[in-house]
């Protein structure tokens, strides 16, 4: 077997951060992991990223959420969880009880304040690998998309969360800005320690019986195989700029569309909107993955990234 282990940075206790392979979930597509052990062993994943987690709970969007779409998803949940309190109460003792899986949570917020007081709060809580900062969702009416669609405040969230947290700090970013380029440096120079990218496209659809969009939000995520070239564009933009680690993701649904991201620059893919599909799309492209780099001689998955730059 090919070597498919990855550095993602620096770990909490300064040394490189290294996941066994390279594949991890989208957040919002796994739940928080839990939900799927009846089809996939969970340790098997390179890391396990959880939903979003908010300070307060909230119940979500009202009406219909989630919509089918040529080759992909629209989806308008609305970061619908119970809070930070009761997901470290109930939900990470059960995952603290993996020990060999890292985990990321993903967290959100509607002020800057709430950012701050999210990492502070998770800061606590032993046993975690990184955050995963969601300042990139375009289906809330609060926070979500309007942090990250402009640097400065992109900065300014991701300043305040490393200034509450050792853990190492991911900023997920929107594709919904005219240069993500100059979004990834501005979050770079904050002190972000890496980049998720991306997050879903500001979508929408419309009954034309009714006459109205179908979203009670009206726009939602689009997500799926639909949005894969633009986000295969971004990572490899991003990577371009700066040599931070880049977790990748959008419409991957094969190891094929992983080695893609990878070769475009991703350290760590992330798969999403497959999951609700194929359960085991994850295990499948840790396998696929590894067949290729065997039949191709290469040895070390790590020598794949960043390939088509070179």
């Amino acid at each position: 077997m090919s070597d498919l282990s990855v550095v993602l940075g620096t770990g909490i206790d300064g040394k490189p951060l290294i996941l066994k392979n390279p594949v991890t979930v989208a957040s919002g597509t796994f739940g928080y992991g839990l939900e799927y052990e009846e089809y996939l062993s969970l340790d098997s994943l390179g890391a396990l990223t959880t939903k979003a987690v908010t300070l307060e709970p909230r119940s979500g969007n009202p009406g219909q959420r989630l919509i089918e779409t040529p080759s992909g998803l629209i989806n308008s949940i609305g970061l619908m969880n119970p809070g930070v309190e009761e997901f470290c109460r109930v939900t990470l003792p059960k995952l603290h009880q993996m020990k060999n899986l890292p985990v990321i949570v993903n967290i959100s917020g509607n002020t800057v304040d709430e950012y701050a007081s999210l990492a502070k709060r998770l800061d606590s809580e032993p046993g975690l690998t990184a955050l995963e900062v969601n300042i990139s969702c375009p289906n809330v009416s609060e926070g979500g998309m309007a942090f990250g669609a402009s640097a400065h405040s992109a900065a300014e969230v991701t300043r305040r969360v490393k200034d509450h947290t050792t853990l190492p700090v991911f900023v997920k970013l929107t594709p919904n800005v005219t240069d993500i380029s100059t979004i990834a440096l501005a979050v770079e120079e904050a002190g972000a320690d890496g980049f998720s990218l991306i997050n879903t496209l500001l979508a929408m659809k419309i009954d034309i019986q009714s006459r109205r969009p179908v979203l009670d939000a009206v726009f939602g995520g689009l997500s799926g195989p639909a949005v894969k070239p633009v986000a295969v564009r971004m990572v490899y933009q991003v990577y371009k700029v700066s040599k931070l680690p880049i977790i990748g993701m959008g419409g991957i649904s094969s190891w094929e569309d992983a080695l893609e991201f990878i070769m475009a620059g991703a350290s760590v893919v992330a798969i999403g909107t497959a999951n609700f599909a194929n359960p085991s799309a994850p295990a499948d492209v840790i396998a696929g993955l590894d067949r290729f780099c065997e039949s191709q001689g290469v040895e070390n998955l790590r020598d794949l990234i960043g390939a088509a730059h070179r």
